[in-house]
């Protein structure tokens, strides 16, 4: 049976595998899940029709689930997907979807949101992903796995971080930051890659050589980006990480790309 602390308080209609621990002042809401081995240290609060993954551990005065922050909201059932083996510490928040987004905010597996973090609606959010102190994600971001969020980032709405991103503590990110790219500034700009996350993930030393080839070549003056991108397909296509990052370049989006700034490729 799960051991709940007799201040904690699990609405009638909670889900809790039997090795679920709550802490103390926890308030569980009656359409949440939580499977096994989750912690919940104390003063956490779950609403909303949120599921919460296996061994993920939740710090005080941590928000899951609650409404949207979005004016659009009209109360329709929507819902938050955490996955497994997560940390979530103090005073993070993660908001349920809207009827704009599909209905669902969804978070990978293995994930670090460091304190004072913030999901919002709608995003989706891969696994093995670090978001440092007060990091921000507007509604409708997607991240993918092992990208990191420094301290007090900002990620605007619609926006896109690549798998193996790096975003700098205090940047405003406006623009989509491609696969291994790493982006700073102000107003984010690309400065390189990632060179560091992937050596320290034995990305083999002939995947990290592409990488650089392609990124002088695909961000050069010459030519447009669509130009470059296309050579860089034809000369380098072979390789997989470059494939990911021409066809995030490739794809739909709403906002542009995130480039170095005139000189800087």
């Amino acid at each position: 049976m799960a051991n709940i602390h007799p201040t904690a308080i699990i609405e009638p209609g909670a889900k809790l595998a039997d090795s679920v621990t709550v802490g103390p002042y926890c308030v569980v809401g009656p359409h949440v899940e939580l499977d096994d081995d989750v912690q919940l240290v104390s003063h956490v609060v779950i609403a909303g029709v949120t599921k919460v993954g296996a061994r993920t551990r939740i710090f005080p005065f941590a928000s899951i689930g609650g409404e949207p922050q979005d004016k659009k909201f009209r109360g329709e059932v929507s819902s938050l997907i955490i996955g497994s083996d997560n940390v979530i510490r103090e005073h993070v928040t993660f908001n349920t979807g809207t009827e704009g987004g599909g209905l669902v905010t969804r978070v990978g597996d293995r994930g670090l949101f460091m304190a004072g973090c913030h999901i919002a609606h709608d995003c989706v959010v891969g696994d093995d992903v670090i978001i440092a102190n007060h990091g921000t994600v507007a509604g409708h971001v997607v991240i993918g796995d092992f990208a990191f969020l420094g301290g007090l980032a900002a990620v605007h709405q619609f926006c896109r971080i690549g798998q193996h991103a790096f975003v700098g503590g205090l940047s405003g990110v406006e623009r989509d930051v491609i696969p291994y790219g790493m982006a700073v500034g102000d107003r984010a700009r690309l400065v390189g890659l990632n060179l560091r996350g992937l050596q320290r993930r034995d990305f083999a030393k002939e995947n990290i050589q592409a990488l650089r080839s392609a990124y002088r070549m695909m961000f050069a003056p010459e030519g447009t980006l669509a130009e470059r991108v296309d050579d860089v397909a034809k000369h380098f296509g072979q390789f997989g990480p470059v494939e990911e990052v021409v066809n995030f370049i490739r794809a739909d989006s709403s906002r542009a790309i995130c480039q170095p700034e005139a000189g800087d490729a």
